[in-house]
């Protein structure tokens, strides 16, 4: 009888425990989210994760080029011809998307939707060799203007255009990251597709954060115990098609325009989202030998790299470990 009641009472204490871990699946910005927090009121909790999707959703409608009421949608319809005043937001995001741009030399560059445009993944269309010599002179960082002073941007050439879909779900995992804080969450996981945040461990436990094999769908390749860190996924499996044997994937070499062929996998690991994310399409697109240089000459940011023959490599701080 007293060993009944005590397994009674450890399940009892067992599904509160689990009951204070909240979690909620949605899609926003082309891809699934998902937010987990720990947080004993329910009701609180309810709000918590509502709040998460509210901001993700937000940052979406501004900054989609899919959305054609979205900042980004006018600035690419309206930049090459004057001048576009846009919100603190979006002008941040793509300042350091230049940033990112000057440190990767050339190999991070939002402009690549100017021939990214014209691929579809969906239905497996992507442009000529004609369009994209002619078009693959427009990506350049460079064509960007930004004015600090007055939250403007504008276009060296009128048939330039951006895609901020290797940073901002980045930067939106971040403020939603920043949104629990405020709220005195200690304990939460938020991910946009590849790009996940983890605030605090898991309540005396670290994280396991699973990295998909490149080419096996249901195979995790590794597990990644961690707290308090970012942690951002770039593969050639996330949007393809195959064409001639070929894999059309939506990571755009800006050099050639098109997909690019150094590497299968990238994973990135550092102390924010927007960082990880930009810095994961960066090192995918140099591939492992300048890939890793970019990585090791930052201070707190590791790499795992999966290049195109499928052989692996990691960062210097994680080779010491």
């Amino acid at each position: 009888m007293i060993k009944y009641l005590l397994a009674l009472l450890l399940t009892g204490m067992l599904s509160n425990v689990y009951a204070n871990w909240h979690k909620h699946s949605f899609d926003v910005m082309g891809t699934q989210a998902k937010v987990e927090l720990w947080e004993p009121d329910e009701q609180r909790a309810n709000k918590l994760i509502q709040s998460v999707v509210d901001e993700m959703n937000r940052i979406d409608q501004l900054m989609s080029p899919y959305i054609e009421s979205s900042q980004l949608s006018q600035l690419n319809k309206l930049a090459g011809e004057q001048a576009v005043k846009v919100s603190y937001e979006l002008f941040d995001v793509v300042k350091q998307s230049v940033h990112f741009s000057t440190l990767s030399d050339g190999a991070f560059d939002i402009t690549f939707a100017s021939v990214g445009f014209y691929y579809d993944y969906r239905d497996n269309k992507f442009p000529s060799d004609a369009i994209i010599e002619s078009t693959k002179t427009l990506i350049n960082y460079r064509s960007l203007v930004l004015d600090d002073t007055h939250n403007t941007i504008a276009f060296k050439k009128p048939d330039v255009k951006v895609d901020l879909g290797g940073i901002a779900k980045g930067y939106a995992v971040d403020k939603c990251i920043e949104l629990l804080k405020k709220a005195d969450v200690s304990h939460a996981f938020v991910q946009a597709g590849g790009d996940s945040r983890l605030l605090g461990d898991k309540r005396g436990r670290l994280w396991s954060i699973g990295i998909q094999h490149p080419r096996q769908e249901n195979k995790v390749l590794t597990q990644l115990p961690a707290e308090n860190v970012a942690i951002s996924t770039s593969g050639d499996y996330e949007r393809f098609f195959i064409h001639n044997d070929e894999r059309i994937h939506h990571i755009i070499d800006p050099s050639t325009g098109r997909s690019s062929k150094q590497s299968i996998s990238v994973t990135v690991i550092a102390n924010d989202s927007i960082t990880a994310d930009a810095l994961s399409t960066s090192v995918f697109v140099l591939g492992a030998e300048k890939g890793l240089a970019l990585i090791n000459s930052l201070d707190d940011v590791s790499a795992i790299i999966i290049n195109n023959n499928g052989k692996l490599f990691y960062s210097s701080d994680l080779m010491a470990n």
